[in-house]
């Protein structure tokens, strides 16, 4: 008997169905949502809709929710410094929850040279500010990403996000002076080897660009996911961070990670970066830094962000007090509930439980992952590893329509990826597993 999966309308029911309406007919259809209900409340990983349905959410509005839906102490912080001041833009007035976040942030980053943050609003605006900051201190103008990358929908973001559709289709013209390389996607070699016999042919394939596409003079940065989110949740072997970090800084390239996705605890280390001993030259974080409230950051050494001029990054609402004071709550939560260690344990129970699934049904693929950034990669056929993006689409649909809320990844839409909230209680998450297990298992025509 579900627990806290609780199902009484069909989804979408009558209330649901009104507000659907109204949405088709004022909101362009390029935002359908992925589950086809409205949401009335939530709290720690239970979503109730506005019929009254209960759903268990592993998807944490796309990893934005590690501390949980509204937990009391963040939103206490935000009634707390709505009460005192909403805004005053950080550049006219300074205020203390931007300078206080900055320094927490600044002491979190890895590595031992001294950092400073900028505050903004989205992960792509962070993005952004990175490679703006990365060419004005290099004076250089070259950017190389990789393939199945994913850094936002801005045009400079969009520009080095990989995937054509939905992202990039009929957007173009795009940003220039931006290289696109090989990932280590080890599952589907974009190179047809095989880990560890490859001896690490992605990083070879960086330094050929650096003579093929773009001189290493010319080059501000290489971007990177430590755990690459829409594109997968691919997590590269564990050298080649550190090998890409070697060939940048013999370069003096450098190196930018984006943790806007797998940051704030989501792997099992504040940052996922962590897991490889690499120190970046910038960070960019988001998504789950304010608990729902837009908010992002741009941790970088100090030396860089020393040689920018007065007035040359900014905005009007970034860093806005409110989403500052939600950040410090955020980090308050993490460190006293030490959900950095709690994703850890959540990780191991689901990489079991979707292990164990993965030696009963052929449809799995491939199962990876670090910490609570779980993902489980659908193939209609093991050896010739062709996507089943359909079949992953109507096994989301069949985990909406008993509870469980479940989205997906990948450069071909065939990964189910797990973000559910650090915060979830363990007879949650087994109850959610379950329901995934049993929408695979019908998928899959396999008995259970």
């Amino acid at each position: 008997m579900p627990q806290y999966a609780r199902m009484k309308t069909a989804i979408p029911g009558p209330r649901a169905q009104e507000l659907l309406a109204l949405m088709r007919r004022y909101v362009p259809d390029a935002m359908a949502p992925a589950v086809p209900t409205v949401i009335a409340r939530a709290r720690g990983a239970l979503v109730e809709d506005v019929d009254g349905n209960q759903f268990i959410d592993f998807a944490g509005g796309i990893g934005v929710l590690n501390v949980g839906h509204a937990p009391p102490e963040v939103v206490q912080a935000i009634v707390e410094q709505a009460g005192r001041f909403l805004h005053t833009d950080f550049t006219v007035v300074p205020y203390e929850p931007y300078i206080r976040l900055a320094q927490r942030l600044a002491a979190k980053a890895p590595g031992s040279s001294p950092k400073k943050v900028a505050f903004f609003n989205s992960g792509a605006e962070a993005v952004e500010n990175a490679v703006k900051l990365a060419r004005y201190a290099t004076g250089r103008a070259g950017i190389i990403a990789l393939e199945g990358a994913f850094h936002g929908r801005t045009y400079m973001a969009m520009t080095l996000t990989s995937k054509a559709k939905p992202y990039k289709a009929r957007f173009g013209p795009f940003v220039p002076e931006v290289y696109r390389v090989p990932a280590p996607y080890c599952y589907r070699c974009p190179l047809g080897l095989s880990y560890p016999q490859c001896g690490l042919a992605c990083v070879q394939a960086l330094e050929r660009a650096l003579v093929t596409m773009v001189a290493p003079e010319a080059t501000a940065a290489v971007i990177v996911e430590p755990v690459q989110g829409e594109g997968g949740f691919v997590v590269p072997p564990p050298e080649y961070l550190q090998a890409v970090r070697e060939l940048t800084a013999r370069h003096e390239i450098l190196l930018i990670a984006d943790e806007i996705q797998s940051g704030f605890g989501r792997t099992g280390r504040f940052l996922a970066i962590e897991h490889f001993g690499v120190e970046p030259d910038i960070v960019t974080v988001g998504k789950s830094i304010a608990a729902g409230l837009p908010l992002s950051g741009v941790i970088a050494r100090a030396d860089l962000y020393d040689r920018l001029g007065e007035g040359v990054v900014g905005g009007t609402f970034v860093g806005n007090p409110v989403a500052c004071a939600a950040g410090l709550a955020v980090l308050d939560q993490i460190e006293r509930q030490d959900l950095v260690a709690r994703a850890e344990r959540i990780g191991a129970i689901a990489r079991r439980r979707m292990e164990a699934m993965m030696e009963r049904i052929p449809l799995i693929g491939d199962v990876r992952g670090l910490g609570a950034m779980v993902g489980m990669e659908l193939v209609r056929d093991r050896r010739t590893k062709e996507p089943a993006d359909q079949e992953t689409s109507r096994i989301l649909r069949r985990c909406a329509e008993r509870g469980l809320i479940c989205i997906k990844a990948g450069i071909y839409g065939n990964v189910i990826r797990l973000l559910v909230p650090l915060v979830v209680e363990e007879d949650q998450l087994q109850e959610g597993l379950e329901i995934l297990e049993q929408a695979v298992l019908e998928e899959a025509g396999v008995r259970s």
